[in-house]
């Protein structure tokens, strides 16, 4: 127990890579209709017909989200917003409903719902405040529950699962004042004791939600190597009120105002090794193993934002005149409230097709769940801001404003804020085009890496040429052409073939621009992000519009195919934009000019202003040592 803990570990951009590379699902054991997307494949019968629920999974969700309706018309949102809390008898009420554990299995007391019933939970939940969709989420679809589900041993499942199901709330630690995405530099450390019966963690966490109000943690921490330990980045459950834990700050945030999110520090904890998630250097894996379907929760909350949106603007719109009609009536007003229509009832088809495939076990969905929370969060943040637009002034003003002076109390602009971290947090969108970018080409990189890869040797690359040789051999020419060129290609959608076909031809082009980039800049491809960005939001749209063709179609009303219909319309638009800005844009000049920024070129630019913010460490200090703070750790019993 002599290893001291570990600061931020330095490291090179190849060594980041490799622990990440380390991270990740290296087999596809299943079908995947996205990562054949990528790949120029259009793979339609692994999505049509719309997979279906079972009637069992169907009565007991349905049976579930009406007592959860009942109970959320009984909260007072307003509350939460005003005293920044989730009050207890809220939770306690949630707890009541079983809320805590719809996805933990009945034989540990949970409710053992379906992703997708879990999902119209979080949706409905969320509507209520997002606050709440994010206490229960970060509770079961990272936190404690979903890893010991996955990765536990019976043991474990026996012990926490019980409590996670009804009494006590989990949260997921990762993060760190000075790591973020770059998991590689993570400096919690756990110090396996002589014996191997314990480790001793050390460390500070930032950002931990639902860390303030926990009562059971999953830690990831790192273990020295040494001898019969492995070491590695390690997941471990750890009780909240062990002693050395210490919640220094309830930190305060722009949205989510009810979100129990803190700083916890670890001083000397000891970990029973029986706590152990998994083996050690496993922590990563599990982590992103269980994002494969925990990033479902957020675009569900998404989902519900839209739904929220359009109501607020369907109301709204109709009883506000203007020059002598209705707002919705004048175009610039309409076609918002079209976007916010047809871009919830596809984010709620992208949803629905991932969650139900995540269910029946039969595709790998890694690609697909992260492309909903890509798209969710983003869609959902442009839809609320339309709402602000339409509301105008009353979109900006407070809900407790407008009730003040006697106006329906609508949260415009609380919604807005709420739905801003949702871009940032389970995955910036900036790491996760990175993410589904990587997973885009690994197909290309399983046969061709070896042929970019610098450090290489000749007779490697040779091998590698010979075995991407063959793949492309057979590959290329299948981009050429395809169904999305037959006229009569996929005619059982009626009216929406043509976008079906659209897909198709634009799923084989989106390929050809991904090879012709790999050819062109070979081992610096890892770089061109703003290409990789914009090469997985066409994937994104593509999949949006798969999804939303094949809901309509299953659905089968006229009026669900008039969204899908419109939707695909606007969708296409921004598909041609995207395609054309791939090799059109402005990423040289950019460059150039964030050379200049960071040297100090553009300084006088920033002339003629006070700044508020004054002096100050930019990154706290995360020293481990005993913790000189107040602990504001406050279990809810």
């Amino acid at each position: 127990m002599s290893t001291p803990a570990p600061t931020p570990q330095q490291v090179s951009a190849s060594e980041a890579r490799a622990v990440a590379e380390a991270a990740r699902e290296q087999d596809w054991r299943k079908p995947s209709f996205a990562k054949e997307l990528f790949l120029g494949r259009f793979r339609l019968d692994l999505i049509h017909p719309h997979p279906m629920p079972a009637p069992d999974d169907v009565e007991r969700g349905e049976a579930f989200l009406a007592k959860l309706r009942d109970f959320c018309e009984t909260i007072d949102t307003a509350r939460i917003e005003r005293e920044a809390k989730i009050p207890d008898e809220v939770v306690n009420g949630l707890k009541k409903l079983g809320a805590l554990g719809m996805k933990i299995d009945t034989k540990y007391g949970g409710l053992g719902l379906t992703q997708v019933y879990y999902n119209k939970a979080l949706a409905l939940v969320g509507s209520a405040n997002p606050a709440l969709g994010a206490l229960l989420s970060a509770h079961q679809s990272i936190g404690v529950p979903q890893p010991l589900k996955l990765f536990g041993t019976p043991e474990q499942k026996e012990k926490f699962l019980p409590r996670c199901a009804r009494t006590d709330i989990s949260a997921f630690l990762l993060t760190e004042p000075d790591v973020g995405s770059d998991p590689a530099r993570l400096a919690t450390s756990a110090v396996p004791t002589e014996d191997g019966s314990e480790y001793v963690l050390d460390g500070v966490k930032l950002w931990t939600t639902n860390g303030v109000v926990a009562d059971l943690l999953v830690v990831m921490a790192r273990v020295p190597k040494s001898e019969g330990h492995k070491g590695g980045i390690t997941a471990f459950v750890v009780e909240s009120d062990a002693d050395g834990v210490t919640v220094e700050n309830r930190n305060a945030f722009m949205g989510l105002r009810g979100l129990e999110n803190g700083v916890t520090r670890f001083h000397q904890v000891r970990v029973p090794a029986d706590n152990r998630i998994g083996p050690e250097g496993a922590g990563l894996k599990i982590a992103l193993t269980t994002l494969n379907t925990g990033r479902l929760s957020l675009p569900a909350m998404c989902v519900g934002a839209g739904k929220w949106c359009l109501k607020i603007a369907r109301e709204w719109s109709a009883v506000r005149e203007q020059w002598g009609a209705p707002i919705a009536k004048h175009e610039a007003v309409g076609s918002k409230i079209a976007f916010i229509a047809a871009t919830t009832f596809a984010l709620e088809a992208v949803l629905d097709l991932s969650s139900q495939m995540a269910d029946e076990n039969r595709n790998d969905i890694r690609i697909e769940a992260a492309l909903a929370k890509l798209y969710g969060s983003e869609m959902a943040w442009l839809m609320a801001d339309e709402l602000v637009q339409i509301r105008g002034g009353r979109g900006f003003e407070t809900a407790e404003s407008l009730a003040a002076r006697g106006e329906r109390a609508v949260p415009a602009e609380q919604i807005l804020r709420d739905l801003r971290i949702n871009r940032i947090f389970e995955g910036s969108t900036e790491i996760m085009h990175l993410l589904i970018a990587r997973e885009a080409v690994d197909a290309h990189l399983s046969v061709a890496g070896d042929l970019i890869d610098p450090a290489k040797s000749l007779g490697d690359k040779a091998r590698a040429g010979a075995k991407a040789g063959g793949f492309y051999a057979r590959w290329l020419p299948k981009l050429v052409a395809g169904p999305g060129q037959l006229p009569r290609s996929y005619a059982e959608f009626g009216d929406l073939a043509g976008h079906l076909r659209y897909v198709e031809r634009g799923s084989r082009k989106l390929a050809r621009s991904t090879f012709y980039a790999m050819s062109r800049w070979q081992g610096r491809m890892e770089t061109k992000q703003g290409f990789l960005g914009r090469i997985v939001d066409i994937g994104a749209e593509l999949f949006a519009m798969s999804a939303a063709c094949v809901r309509a179609d299953m659905l089968g009303t006229p009026a669900a195919r008039r969204l899908a219909d419109a939707f695909c319309r606007q969708s296409r638009i921004r598909v041609e934009e995207l395609f054309g800005r791939l090799w059109t844009n402005t990423d040289a000049i950019d460059a150039r000019v964030v050379d200049g920024v960071l040297g100090g070129a553009y300084t006088w630019l920033e002339e003629g202003i006070v700044d508020p913010s004054g002096e100050g460490p930019w990154i706290a200090d995360a020293t481990p040592g005993p913790s000189k703070a107040e602990n504001v750790h406050r279990p809810i019993r």
